[in-house]
């Protein structure tokens, strides 16, 4: 089997990329990257963005925390990590997953930013507005057990991050819908082992 290589910082998506990873229970290696120290000619023609998370199967690169997620899920089936495709589970998986990558993470980012999108301008941006946005997300976790359906899936693993990040540091509402689809998920094993190895690595760089 091809070696999975996560090229990451653990201040950085790539925790999300870790979740997964140990969701699978595959093996895989860690390569950390120092920010401020990463964009070095050799990484940058792996990820010409020199971005984190980067994840590398044997021939394939894949960048973008969702796709790396998604792709995870698709290339190792025997994880039960997404539906089959065509069945319900697996078109809410997708739908919420692009949907936390696109409209929602635009709409926190520009709030952060304090960007205002005009009334007239909604139609440009591809969330409308962060109040509409948020509406939806808190509709999906109150609609079923896990995003896509009564089954854990690559959808909690990112949603779910996005969900989490947001309640720390208050760029999404602390509803309890969104506390209790939190909590439900955030206990997970595999959850608990990724925080555990990115906490560590964090202490072990301010050492």
């Amino acid at each position: 089997m091809n070696t999975l290589t996560l090229y990451t910082n653990p201040m950085s998506r790539g925790r999300i990329a870790r979740w997964m990873l140990e969701e699978t229970g595959l093996n895989y290696e860690t390569v950390v990257l120092p920010f401020g120290k990463h964009k070095t000619s050799e990484y940058l023609k792996i990820n010409p963005m020199g971005k984190v998370p980067t994840l590398v199967h044997g021939d394939n690169v894949i960048t973008e925390c969702a796709a790396i997620c998604l792709y995870l899920a698709e290339a190792f089936p025997d994880t039960k990590l997404i539906a089959k495709a065509g069945t319900n589970e697996h078109a809410n998986a997708l739908r919420w997953l692009f949907f936390a990558a696109g409209p929602l993470e635009s709409a926190i980012v520009n709030k952060a930013l304090g960007v205002e999108v005009p009334d007239e301008k909604k139609g440009m941006v591809g969330y409308g507005n962060y109040d509409d946005t948020i509406a939806a997300l808190e509709l999906v976790v109150t609609g079923s057990h896990y995003i896509a359906g009564d089954e854990f899936s690559v959808a909690d693993v990112y949603v779910g991050s996005q969900i989490g990040w947001g309640l720390q540091f208050g760029s999404i509402p602390a509803l309890s819908s969104f506390r209790d689809y939190w909590d439900r998920v955030a206990q997970r094993p595999a959850h608990i082992k990724a925080t555990d190895l990115d906490d560590t690595l964090i202490a072990e760089m301010k050492s």
